[in-house]
Order: C-alpha cells, then structure tokens, then sequence
C-alpha cells in the first residue's frame, strides 16, 4: 500500500466510524422493487424491448459514438430524434446530454453571464449545486423548500437590480422528498415583478417527473400548460424511461449557447446510436399513449400505499408522487427499517446523512407501474409490523415513542 493509499484509507475509516460509509450493493434476484426510479416499469417492459431490438435491426447507423458532438459524435438521427422530442414536450428546441448531471451542470454553469444571481429552492438536485459552483452569478441564494414567502422575500431584495438577470432553479418533483412543486405559483410571483419578462427566468428539472406527469407523460410543466413561462426545462431519460441521457429544452438561441459554451457537451465522447435508440423507442412508446393507464395505475397504488399505512404523526413524507419516505432521526434507525424490510423480500433503501440533513434520514420508497396492488398491502404491512414491534430497540426510544422526524 502506497503512503496515499494510506491516506486515503484513514479517510474511509473515519466515514466507517461514523456509519457514512458508502457501498455498490447487488440486489438480490427474487426481490420486489420499491427503490428505483423505474415508474413506469419500462425496464421490465417486453413492448420497449421488442421495439427496441426492431430499431436496432433496422437502422444504419453505427452502434458506437466515435467522438464527442462536435467532432465526430453528431448525426441526423440524432438530430432528427431532438426535434421530434421538442415538439412532443412543445418546446422550440432541445440538446441531449450525457446524463442529467450533465445536463443540469453544463447548463448553470454557463447560462448566468458575470454578475447575474440564481435563487434556488434549497433542495435542488446536486448537479445544480455543481453548475453554479462553476458559474459566473455574483449571488447564489437559497430559498427554503418550496416555501413562496420565503422566495418572495428574497426577490424583494433582488429585483431592484434591474441591470442583472435572475435565475429562479425548482424541481417539478424533488428526488428525496417526492413533493411536487408549486410551479404556477412561482411563475405568477415572476409575472408581478418582471411583467414584461425582461429579466426574471425560471429553469425547471423534470427529472422525476417525466414519464409520470402530464398527458402522454410530458411532465409536471405540461400539465399545468406552462411552456411559455419557463427558460429551460431539463428531462432526463434514465428513470421512468428506462434509458441513459437528458435534455435540455429551450429556445434555439439556447441550444446554440450550449453547443459553444457547455464543456461537458463539448469535451465528452456522445453517447452511442445503440442508446439514442433506446431513448427513441421510449418516446415512441410514450406517444402512443400506451403508457398512460401506468400513469393511472400509479395514481392507484400511490393512493393504496398512504391510505393503508400505519405510521407516527410525522413519519411519513407528504408526498402525492411514486416518491415516498419513512422518515426517522438517525442513520441507524433507518437502517434498522430498510434492512428489516429487505429481509421480507423489498427491495428499498435507507437514505442517510449527509445525503440529507440530519435528522432528516430517511427509507425511500418507490412506486412503479410494474407493482401490483398485491405487493404494496404486503410491504404495507410489513412497515406497519415493523413499528408495532415495541420491543425493536432502534425504533422505540427510552421513553417508549417512536423516534421519528417531523420534515
């Protein structure tokens, strides 16, 4: 072991004292689904793999890349697939990235020119954090999650800049707390202070709500017929629609931008034919409306799920999305509970700090369209079994209540 591997090392052990450490783990085979971002179950799905494996077959194009956009890596089919993806979430233009992350960190770190200022909900995905940590914006300012009064006081303070542009960041459905959020609310507070829309901005991730929300699953944006009022949206191919990738939506002088300024676009091998196939495919699926009695089941399970569960005041999520948490305080707590209910045969996870704040750890569970009602009553009562188990040392506290965390 060389002297950095022995640093490194006695790094990971303090991660290790503290219960922080991190794994890759392997899912058992025979285990129920309630973790992955898979709503729509369209990775179990025959339909997608058949249309799938016909694309593949059929098309004459290169399996491989061979080069990053705007070397070799650029095609028709790709840019045929942009276009017909734009106009099914009726978007002017879009670029596809890599990945989400990505999407999301070549897009804050470019878009605000010197001194503009980005106002965020103080759950934005990661990626965010990483693009406007690489920004030019003067300010970055948080708001409290989903909290319009709190936004409002911090656009009091701001829009008497009128020479610097603002960028407001949300999520439509936030990935640890599956909360949706109150998009028309926020863009009637940027239509009172920039009437004219000259310098307020909204930027929107759909990441877990494409595929589930809207009509054909267009997402949370489309549902509310909000297209107009918002700069970028941000879809992502890799949860409900069983694929790899993202998309940045916007005007076609914002893809342009991106495509001159956007280093992980620029600087990154493209992403095979083979998986601009897939996400084809999926779209197609999409489009034809096959997949919106899933939609409808989701909305059944999901409303089967927080109906019957049994849980303290508090303890779980208010969440209306397949995006559900049995919050407790600490992370052994939550791990007591995820590895109680993998032991029945679920598939869920514990999420810990720092991944969230303390106090605020929490067992995400996933609803998918592949999951019958049947197995939600049975991880249903094995949630409730496990907390009317008194005597389970993790979950009662010397007093005798649940240790659990109002968010």
């Amino acid at each position: 072991m060389t002297p950095l591997d022995m640093q490194l090392e006695a790094t990971l052990a303090k991660r290790r004292k503290i219960a922080k450490i991190r794994r890759l783990v392997v899912n058992p085979e025979g285990t129920i689904d309630f973790s992955s971002n898979d709503f729509l179950g369209l990775a179990y799905s025959q339909l997608l793999r058949d249309e799938f494996l016909q694309e593949l077959h059929s098309m004459k194009y290169i399996l491989g890349s061979t080069g990053s956009r705007l070397l070799d890596g650029n095609s028709k089919y790709v840019e045929d697939l942009e276009h017909k993806i734009a106009q099914f979430h009726k978007a002017e233009a879009a670029l596809i990235f890599n990945s989400g992350f990505d999407a999301n960190s070549g897009l804050f770190s470019t878009l605000p020119q010197k001194g503009d200022i980005i106002i965020y909900d103080e759950l934005v995905h990661a990626s965010v954090h990483e693009g406007m940590r690489m920004s030019r914006a003067s300010h970055r300012l948080p708001f409290k999650h989903s909290d319009i009064d709190d936004l409002k006081r911090i656009l009091e303070k701001v829009v008497p800049m009128r020479d610097k542009n603002v960028f407001i960041a949300v999520e439509t459905v936030y990935s640890m707390d599956g909360d949706v959020a109150p998009l028309q609310d926020i863009v009637d507070l940027l239509k009172y202070y920039w009437p004219h829309r000259d310098n307020g901005y909204l930027v929107v991730d759909e990441a877990h709500g494409t595929g589930v929300y809207g009509k054909h699953g267009r997402g949370v944006v489309n549902q509310l017929g909000l297209e107009k009022d918002v700069f970028a949206r941000l879809h992502t191919f890799s949860k409900a629609l069983a694929s790899n990738g993202a998309v940045i939506l916007g005007s076609k002088t914002l893809r342009e931008y991106l495509i001159n300024y956007a280093r992980p676009l620029i600087y990154s091998t493209f992403m095979p034919y083979s998986s601009l196939a897939l996400i084809k495919c999926a779209y197609s699926i999409l489009g034809s409306g096959q997949t919106e009695p899933i939609q409808d089941h989701l909305k059944i399970i999901i409303q089967r799920f927080r109906d019957t569960i049994r849980l303290p005041v508090g303890t779980l999520l208010a969440s209306s999305s397949p995006i559900q948490g049995v919050v407790l305080n600490g992370n052994e707590a939550v791990r007591a509970l995820a590895g109680y209910l993998n032991r029945k045969g679920f598939i869920v996870k514990p999420i810990c700090s720092p991944t969230v704040p303390k106090g605020q750890e929490r067992v995400r569970i996933c609803l998918h369209g592949h999951n019958t009602l049947e197995q939600v009553d049975s991880l249903v009562a094995s949630i409730n079994m496990f907390f009317d188990e008194s005597d389970n040392p993790i979950v009662m506290s010397s007093e005798n209540t649940i240790v659990a965390s109002r968010l």
